[in-house]
């Protein structure tokens, strides 16, 4: 099995647990992702960081788990409308060409993903619990 993982799953740091319990086969990772997660982690964006400590980590999973990364980096088109859904668009691409289930945590992507007909996995962004404060006074 081909799974393509996007930029959303990764920042989240949601991929190495599926991977490591659930999935089987290889793990395509776009050279547009990496792009991403580095100027995330250039600008001090926490998610940037993260998505790169969490690919990082994928590799612990071998040989159990192929990575694999595919892919051109943006253009600087695609950088300047990104917000417009350009880097999503070239990564549903790769999804097709390589035959591969995509998984992401965005759900526009999810949805447009299964409006092209390319098979998606969507994972909910879990919500953290807000600790409780108590405040006693004297």
């Amino acid at each position: 099995m081909k799974y393509l993982v996007d930029t959303s799953v990764i920042a989240q740091k949601r991929i190495f647990r599926l991977a490591k319990n659930k999935l089987r086969g290889t793990i395509l990772i776009p050279n547009a992702v990496i792009a991403e997660l580095e100027n995330l982690a250039n600008k001090g964006k926490k998610a940037g960081f993260d998505g790169l400590e969490e690919i990082a980590k994928l590799h612990k999973l071998k040989p159990k788990i192929k990575l694999r990364f595919v892919g051109p980096r943006p253009s600087e088109h695609q950088i300047k409308y990104a917000r417009s859904g350009e880097i999503d668009a070239l990564i549903r691409e790769l999804a097709r060409k390589y035959k591969a289930t995509l998984i992401t945590a965005d759900i526009v992507q999810y949805k447009s993903a299964l409006a092209y007909g390319i098979e998606a996995i969507f994972l909910k962004t879990r919500k953290r619990k807000k600790k409780k404060k108590f405040l006693f006074l004297r």
